[in-house]
């Protein structure tokens, strides 16, 4: 059975989305707060998570950004705020779905399955390859046209996040939230530093670079 993790402090909503999941034939567990929800988390090591934005003790975004770090569980939030802005940060947070209340059960089921379907190929590959360039996730090391590459911990770990989520523009705020953690507290150009530095590495020309791009205003892109 799939493992699923319900994070919801209404009690009632909680316990009918763990009850409707178990009839659905999942192994579910269930948490009122966002401490209790990384706790069974780390315990647990659910496959899909389902959060509420709007949690005590440790908020919903906050709870997203440690299990994406620590985890990589499929995440759908749940929101009683359905404007833009709020799906986009719950997306930069590091969320695959967003579901806005009041949702029906057979929504929140299908959107688990999906959730699902995506997380087999994320857990299931360890080695990412673009061209002539291949990072290994599992061993820590990387490759450029057969030559090691000589990557710091926080490099590699830059150049892995955004090759995983090619093709998407990752913000500067969640680049660090992911890479240095939320309590991070030096200066946010460190980014533009470490990508200047993964350029002299990977790329053919650093000054027109063709992997790395950057998004003015916004932050990067894998290409």
């Amino acid at each position: 059975m799939a493992r699923i993790l319900v994070v919801e402090d209404e009690r009632l909503l909680r316990e009918l989305l763990v009850s409707h999941l178990q009839l659905e034939g999942y192994d579910v567990r269930s948490a009122a707060d966002g401490e209790q929800g990384l706790a069974e988390a780390r315990e647990f090591e659910p496959e899909v998570c389902v959060l509420d934005v709007m949690l005590p003790r440790l908020d919903g975004l906050s709870l997203c950004r440690i299990l994406r770090r620590e985890l990589d569980p499929g995440i759908i939030m749940l929101t009683a705020r359905a404007s833009e802005i709020d799906r986009v940060i719950g997306l930069d947070s590091g969320a695959d779905d967003y579901v806005v209340k009041p949702f029906s059960l057979p929504e929140l089921t299908a959107r688990v399955r999906a959730a699902l379907r995506r997380a087999p190929s994320q857990r299931t590959q360890p080695v990412l390859q673009s061209g002539d360039l291949k990072v290994d996730l599992t061993a820590h090391r990387a490759w450029r046209d057969a030559h090691e590459l000589r990557l710091t911990h926080k490099e590699f770990e830059l150049l892995a996040l955004l090759m995983r989520n090619r093709g998407a523009v990752l913000t500067r705020d969640l680049l660090l939230s992911q890479v240095w953690g939320d309590d991070f507290e030096g200066d946010p150009r460190t980014i533009d530093v470490h990508v200047r530095w993964l350029r002299e590495k990977i790329e053919e020309d650093p000054s027109r670079p063709l992997r790395l791009q950057t998004v003015r205003g916004v932050g990067y892109r894998f290409d």
